[in-house]
């Protein structure tokens, strides 16, 4: 009698054949490449090193595409985008020591966004191992200990015959709800040495999924059904579970306003009578969710961002799905469902009942009409009519990568993302320096979509080494960078708190001259000319920079109030 668990795939003749007779001249790199080609992997980002060389040179034995940039911590966040863009774990080779530690920041933006990146990083000799100071080059005392409070979970082999296993079992991790970053590190001795083992030929993995618990979604079902004045926040969970359909017949079934999160562009339609856009830093969206009897939050943990900088205080009832368990109930008590987003709307689906509301649309309506009175009475024209004019200029499916800088801010709140997943930010952890890059990792994972990058002139400094990537791969990036002379937002908070600014001046080179000593072509624009200058940018193949000299204003807070 044969039990499931008994089952074993046997190899193919094939397999056999290589397993028995493997090519020569492989090492422990060829190990990493061969069980990422096994797992799906196409395409990979890093930067070489010395103790990471035997990864480098397995790859050129190998068909995944490379695609090398200028900093570490760039090609963190063009892996980033890559996995965002295509829920597959993206891979990020890297150097010890100050090549793994650059790439920290970027890692901590996709573990606040839930981007799946598997980065793999060379270690010091296997001798070095274990908390010594042997002097080797670029030793740390315990490499691992600086990124397990960044990333998911961390991996450290010891030997060859653990290479395959560990990188199946971080790219399992990396693609578990919720997704994230995890770390793998390899000795150089072991990457170096030549390998016995056969070729890798396998690596399927599957990812648990992680649908709620029936009586918990029974109880939400009930509450949603009898409310009076419901309201949905989704975030960026919607997104990453590509549940914007379920989420708007759920809106639609019950009748319920829904706002989203910055996070959440484009979870639900941004026309739709029943959407709240995603003004989140206004009061009167805040009061408009204070007032709900009955708060569905889908896929957000309430941070300070999606709850107006924490002023936000729900008198209801509040239902919170979280696919990731710390941020369950960590803001506000709720019923706590812990679940991917997708699952939990589709059993929400199946036992809520309808609403009849025909009030519903008149007042989303009303809030919106105060929220656009409010940024009216301020005098904002030119910044509202630059984001049309980006708007207008960008293709329809065409993704955005946008940078910390006022523009970005207004876009938050203010810009119609047109579809899920394809307005990227790095809200998540805050850092500068990710519009650039992170647009060419969505380049590298589909070309046929123009990509566009949003900076500022402090956050394009961070990455403008990265002009040499695009060139170098020739990827269908157009970088906007809004040249105001400073961090323009750090400007403003310090005149608003301080009287004066201080350190927010920059000293800065001439963009447009940079970028074509690149290669990459550019053009200085106005106001007035940007829809048709970007709109050409970005219709032509291949990278390009398109500048706009101009000081922009923040609309002004209410969490301040």
């Amino acid at each position: 009698m044969t039990h499931d668990h008994d089952l074993v795939l046997r190899p193919t003749a094939a397999q056999t054949e290589a397993a028995l007779n493997p090519p020569p001249g492989r090492n422990g790199g060829d190990l990493v490449v061969e069980t990422l080609a096994g797992l799906g992997a196409t395409t990979v980002f890093g930067l070489p090193g010395q103790h990471a060389l035997g990864m480098f040179d397995a790859l050129r034995r190998s068909d995944l595409r490379y695609i090398g940039l200028r900093v570490e911590n760039n090609a963190g966040f063009a892996a980033d985008a890559y996995g965002r863009v295509t829920g597959e774990a993206a891979p990020l080779l890297l150097s010890t020591g100050p090549g793994a530690l650059t790439s920290l920041a970027a890692l901590q933006e996709a573990r606040a966004a839930s981007a799946p990146v598997l980065a793999i990083s060379s270690q010091v000799p296997t001798a070095g191992l274990g908390g010594g100071r042997h002097g080797y080059l670029h030793e740390l005392p315990d490499q691992a200990a600086s990124f397990r409070g960044v990333v998911k979970s961390v991996h450290t082999v010891r030997t060859q015959s653990q290479i395959p296993s560990a990188i199946a079992e971080a790219w399992t991790s990396a693609l578990t709800v919720p997704h994230g970053p995890v770390w793998v590190e390899i000795p150089q001795d072991v990457l170096l040495a030549e390998t016995p083992i056969p070729v890798v030929t396998g690596g399927d993995t599957f990812p648990e999924e992680l649908p709620p618990r029936p009586e918990l979604t029974a109880v939400a079902a009930d509450l949603l059904t009898r409310a009076e004045r419901p309201a949905i926040i989704a975030g960026g969970g919607v997104v990453r579970a590509d549940a914007s359909k379920k989420l708007r017949q759920l809106a639609e079934r019950l009748q319920t306003p829904v706002v989203t999160t910055f996070g959440g562009k484009g979870a639900f339609p941004w026309t739709h009578p029943l959407s709240l856009q995603s003004w989140l830093e206004d009061r009167h969206t805040t009061d408009f969710l204070e007032d709900a009897d009955v708060l569905l939050v889908v896929g957000s943990g309430l941070g300070e961002l999606s709850s107006n900088y924490h002023t936000f205080k729900p008198r209801g009832r509040v239902i919170q799905i979280e696919a990731d368990l710390g941020k369950l109930e960590s803001n506000h008590p709720a019923l706590g469902i812990h679940a991917d987003a997708r699952l939990a709307l589709q059993a929400l689906l199946e036992t809520v009942g309808e609403r009849t509301d025909p009030a519903a649309p008149e007042r989303v309506r009303a809030v919106l009409d105060k929220v656009r009175e409010r940024i009216a009475s301020q005098e904002l024209t030119l910044e509202q009519d630059v984001l049309a004019a980006v708007r207008g200029a960008l293709p329809p499916g065409a993704p955005s990568f946008w940078d910390m800088t006022i523009l970005a801010y207004w876009a938050w709140s203010a810009f119609d993302a047109k579809a899920p997943n394809t307005m990227h930010s790095a809200q998540g952890a805050g850092g500068l320096g990710y519009g650039f890059p992170a647009a060419l990792g969505a380049a590298a994972a589909d070309p046929t979509h123009p990509v566009l990058a949003v900076s500022g002139d402090g956050g394009a400094l961070y990455s403008i080494a990265e002009l040499a990537t695009a060139r170098q791969y020739d990827l269908n990036v157009t970088w906007l960078i809004v040249d105001d002379g400073g961090y323009g937002i750090l400007r403003e908070y310090m005149t608003d708190a301080f009287g004066e600014p201080t350190a927010t001046e920059l000293t800065r080179p001439d963009y447009v001259a940079l970028a074509e000593s690149f290669g990459v072509p550019g053009v200085r624009t106005s106001p007035q000319a940007l829809e048709a200058d970007l709109a050409k940018a970005l219709v032509t193949p291949g990278p390009s920079v398109v500048v706009l000299p101009a000081v922009l204003r923040m609309f002004a807070p209410t969490h301040l109030d």
